[in-house]
Protein backbone atom coordinates (compact mmCIF):
# COMPACT_ATOMS: atom_id res chain seq x y z
CA UNK A 1 0.00 0.00 0.00
CA UNK A 2 2.80 2.31 1.02
CA UNK A 3 4.78 1.52 -2.21
CA UNK A 4 1.65 2.27 -4.04
CA UNK A 5 1.30 5.91 -2.49
CA UNK A 6 4.78 6.67 -3.34
CA UNK A 7 4.28 6.01 -6.80
CA UNK A 8 1.24 7.85 -7.06
CA UNK A 9 3.07 10.87 -5.59
CA UNK A 10 5.74 10.31 -7.66
CA UNK A 11 3.21 10.31 -10.95
CA UNK A 12 1.72 13.43 -9.49
CA UNK A 13 5.41 15.62 -9.06
CA UNK A 14 6.37 13.84 -12.60
CA UNK A 15 2.80 15.35 -14.45
CA UNK A 16 3.15 18.59 -12.51
CA UNK A 17 7.08 19.04 -13.97
CA UNK A 18 6.04 18.43 -17.26
CA UNK A 19 2.92 20.47 -17.23
CA UNK A 20 5.33 23.58 -16.16
CA UNK A 21 8.11 22.80 -18.37
CA UNK A 22 5.71 22.59 -21.12
CA UNK A 23 3.77 25.67 -20.44
CA UNK A 24 6.85 27.64 -19.56
CA UNK A 25 8.25 26.85 -22.97
CA UNK A 26 4.78 27.88 -24.19
CA UNK A 27 4.68 31.70 -22.67
CA UNK A 28 8.05 32.25 -23.68
CA UNK A 29 7.72 31.54 -27.25
CA UNK A 30 4.25 33.71 -26.87
CA UNK A 31 6.68 36.40 -24.98
CA UNK A 32 9.20 35.72 -28.52
CA UNK A 33 6.48 37.01 -30.90
CA UNK A 34 5.62 39.63 -28.84
CA UNK A 35 9.01 41.11 -28.43
CA UNK A 36 8.27 40.82 -32.70
CA UNK A 37 4.87 42.51 -32.39
CA UNK A 38 6.81 45.74 -30.26
CA UNK A 39 9.69 46.04 -32.53
CA UNK A 40 7.57 45.65 -35.86
CA UNK A 41 5.30 49.00 -34.23
CA UNK A 42 8.09 50.73 -33.21
CA UNK A 43 9.09 50.14 -37.16
CA UNK A 44 12.91 51.93 -36.65
CA UNK A 45 11.72 54.80 -34.31
CA UNK A 46 13.14 52.73 -31.25
CA UNK A 47 14.58 48.97 -30.49
CA UNK A 48 14.95 46.24 -27.68
CA UNK A 49 18.21 46.55 -25.90
CA UNK A 50 17.27 43.77 -24.10
CA UNK A 51 14.85 41.15 -21.94
CA UNK A 52 14.50 38.91 -19.21
CA UNK A 53 12.16 36.54 -17.76
CA UNK A 54 10.88 37.76 -14.14
CA UNK A 55 8.95 34.56 -13.63
CA UNK A 56 6.89 31.82 -15.84
CA UNK A 57 4.24 34.60 -16.97
CA UNK A 58 6.31 37.95 -16.54
CA UNK A 59 8.64 39.18 -19.41
CA UNK A 60 10.94 43.08 -18.31
CA UNK A 61 12.24 44.08 -21.75
CA UNK A 62 14.27 47.58 -22.03
CA UNK A 63 13.56 49.82 -24.94
CA UNK A 64 15.64 52.63 -26.76
CA UNK A 65 13.97 55.51 -28.21
CA UNK A 66 16.39 58.14 -30.88
CA UNK A 67 14.08 60.96 -29.35
CA UNK A 68 13.99 62.18 -25.79
CA UNK A 69 10.17 62.01 -25.61
CA UNK A 70 10.80 58.76 -23.36
CA UNK A 71 13.35 58.00 -21.11
CA UNK A 72 14.22 54.94 -18.82
CA UNK A 73 11.79 53.19 -21.21
CA UNK A 74 10.68 49.70 -20.07
CA UNK A 75 8.17 47.38 -20.73
CA UNK A 76 6.36 44.34 -18.42
CA UNK A 77 4.43 41.73 -20.34
CA UNK A 78 2.08 39.79 -18.03
CA UNK A 79 1.35 36.66 -19.85
CA UNK A 80 -1.54 33.63 -18.02
CA UNK A 81 0.32 32.02 -15.15
CA UNK A 82 -0.23 28.55 -17.45
CA UNK A 83 2.61 26.74 -15.58
CA UNK A 84 1.19 26.90 -12.47
CA UNK A 85 -2.01 25.02 -12.79
CA UNK A 86 -4.01 26.42 -9.86
CA UNK A 87 -2.91 30.07 -10.81
CA UNK A 88 -4.36 29.34 -14.52
CA UNK A 89 -7.53 28.03 -13.51
CA UNK A 90 -8.15 31.45 -11.32
CA UNK A 91 -7.00 33.91 -14.07
CA UNK A 92 -9.62 31.84 -16.30
CA UNK A 93 -12.54 32.18 -14.03
CA UNK A 94 -11.73 35.82 -13.18
CA UNK A 95 -11.21 36.46 -16.98
CA UNK A 96 -7.74 38.09 -16.76
CA UNK A 97 -6.60 39.61 -20.16
CA UNK A 98 -2.85 39.13 -21.02
CA UNK A 99 -1.64 42.43 -20.62
CA UNK A 100 1.61 44.70 -22.01
CA UNK A 101 2.43 47.46 -20.00
CA UNK A 102 4.85 50.73 -20.97
CA UNK A 103 6.59 52.68 -18.47
CA UNK A 104 9.29 55.62 -19.43
CA UNK A 105 10.22 58.77 -17.68
CA UNK A 106 9.40 62.19 -19.79
CA UNK A 107 11.28 65.27 -21.44
CA UNK A 108 9.92 66.88 -18.11
CA UNK A 109 8.82 65.64 -14.78
CA UNK A 110 4.85 66.02 -14.75
CA UNK A 111 3.41 68.60 -11.86
CA UNK A 112 0.29 66.37 -11.53
CA UNK A 113 -1.73 63.08 -10.98
CA UNK A 114 -3.05 61.81 -12.99
CA UNK A 115 -4.95 58.26 -14.25
CA UNK A 116 -7.09 57.17 -16.87
CA UNK A 117 -8.94 53.62 -16.47
CA UNK A 118 -10.81 52.30 -19.29
CA UNK A 119 -13.80 50.43 -18.19
CA UNK A 120 -16.24 48.59 -20.87
CA UNK A 121 -20.17 47.61 -19.50
CA UNK A 122 -22.69 45.61 -20.87
CA UNK A 123 -26.07 44.61 -19.80
CA UNK A 124 -29.00 42.45 -21.14
CA UNK A 125 -32.38 41.79 -20.24
CA UNK A 126 -33.97 38.85 -18.48
CA UNK A 127 -35.06 36.12 -20.88
CA UNK A 128 -38.85 36.25 -21.36
CA UNK A 129 -41.04 34.97 -23.75
CA UNK A 130 -42.21 36.34 -26.69
CA UNK A 131 -45.88 36.86 -25.40
CA UNK A 132 -44.69 39.14 -22.77
CA UNK A 133 -41.98 41.08 -24.61
CA UNK A 134 -41.60 44.51 -24.20
CA UNK A 135 -41.91 45.67 -27.96
CA UNK A 136 -40.80 49.14 -27.29
CA UNK A 137 -37.32 50.12 -28.46
CA UNK A 138 -34.46 50.66 -25.83
CA UNK A 139 -33.38 54.06 -25.73
CA UNK A 140 -29.05 54.23 -25.34
CA UNK A 141 -26.93 57.67 -24.21
CA UNK A 142 -23.65 58.15 -24.92
CA UNK A 143 -22.43 59.88 -21.87
CA UNK A 144 -19.11 62.31 -22.23
CA UNK A 145 -15.97 61.74 -20.61
CA UNK A 146 -15.96 61.75 -16.51
CA UNK A 147 -13.52 63.06 -14.36
CA UNK A 148 -13.27 62.82 -10.53
CA UNK A 149 -10.45 64.86 -9.13
CA UNK A 150 -9.18 65.65 -5.71
CA UNK A 151 -8.54 69.15 -6.74
CA UNK A 152 -9.85 71.68 -4.94
CA UNK A 153 -10.28 74.24 -7.09
CA UNK A 154 -11.38 72.90 -10.94
CA UNK A 155 -10.17 74.81 -14.10
CA UNK A 156 -12.67 75.61 -16.29
CA UNK A 157 -11.20 74.24 -19.59
CA UNK A 158 -9.08 70.53 -18.66
CA UNK A 159 -7.45 70.23 -22.07
CA UNK A 160 -5.11 67.53 -20.99
CA UNK A 161 -7.45 65.42 -19.36
CA UNK A 162 -9.69 65.58 -22.15
CA UNK A 163 -7.75 64.57 -24.75
CA UNK A 164 -6.01 61.92 -22.50
CA UNK A 165 -9.48 60.37 -22.12
CA UNK A 166 -10.55 61.16 -25.70
CA UNK A 167 -7.45 59.15 -26.84
CA UNK A 168 -7.44 56.11 -24.32
CA UNK A 169 -10.79 55.78 -25.57
CA UNK A 170 -9.85 55.41 -29.04
CA UNK A 171 -7.35 52.90 -28.72
CA UNK A 172 -7.20 49.52 -26.85
CA UNK A 173 -5.44 51.45 -24.03
CA UNK A 174 -6.44 50.39 -20.91
CA UNK A 175 -4.77 52.30 -18.20
CA UNK A 176 -2.87 55.74 -18.53
CA UNK A 177 -0.76 57.18 -15.54
CA UNK A 178 1.35 60.56 -14.73
CA UNK A 179 3.44 61.31 -11.89
CA UNK A 180 5.89 63.46 -10.71
CA UNK A 181 7.74 60.49 -10.06
CA UNK A 182 9.42 57.85 -11.92
CA UNK A 183 8.28 56.30 -13.82
CA UNK A 184 6.59 59.54 -14.97
CA UNK A 185 4.52 57.79 -17.97
CA UNK A 186 2.73 54.17 -17.88
CA UNK A 187 0.18 52.64 -19.91
CA UNK A 188 -1.24 49.45 -20.36
CA UNK A 189 -2.56 47.50 -23.39
CA UNK A 190 -4.11 44.42 -24.09
CA UNK A 191 -1.53 42.16 -25.19
CA UNK A 192 -3.75 40.62 -28.13
CA UNK A 193 -4.35 43.67 -29.35
CA UNK A 194 -0.92 44.38 -30.78
CA UNK A 195 -1.14 41.17 -32.81
CA UNK A 196 -2.32 43.33 -35.51
CA UNK A 197 0.12 45.53 -37.29
CA UNK A 198 -2.05 48.58 -37.57
CA UNK A 199 -3.25 48.13 -34.08
CA UNK A 200 0.18 48.18 -32.66
CA UNK A 201 1.17 50.98 -34.83
CA UNK A 202 -1.67 53.16 -33.27
CA UNK A 203 -0.75 52.16 -30.00
CA UNK A 204 3.19 53.82 -30.30
CA UNK A 205 1.34 56.28 -31.74
CA UNK A 206 -1.21 56.93 -28.81
CA UNK A 207 1.70 56.97 -26.36
CA UNK A 208 3.56 59.79 -28.54
CA UNK A 209 0.10 61.77 -28.41
CA UNK A 210 -0.12 61.25 -24.40
CA UNK A 211 3.42 61.81 -24.03
CA UNK A 212 2.86 65.42 -25.93
CA UNK A 213 -0.08 66.40 -24.13
CA UNK A 214 1.73 66.37 -20.85
CA UNK A 215 4.46 68.10 -22.44
CA UNK A 216 2.52 70.77 -22.86
CA UNK A 217 0.98 71.14 -19.62
CA UNK A 218 4.22 71.45 -17.45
Amino acid sequence: MIGLLVIDVVAAVAALGIWYLLFAAYNRRKGAEALRWVESACAGKGRILDSRWLSSSRLHARVEFPSRAFENARLTMKFRPRPLPVQWLLSCWRKQKETLTFEADLGGSPSFHMEVVRHRWSARSRGVSARGRDERAWDVYEPGPVILTTRTHWKQDPTLELNALMTVRQQDVLQVRFRPESPQFSATVALDALSNPHTAAGFLTTLRELAGASAHRQ
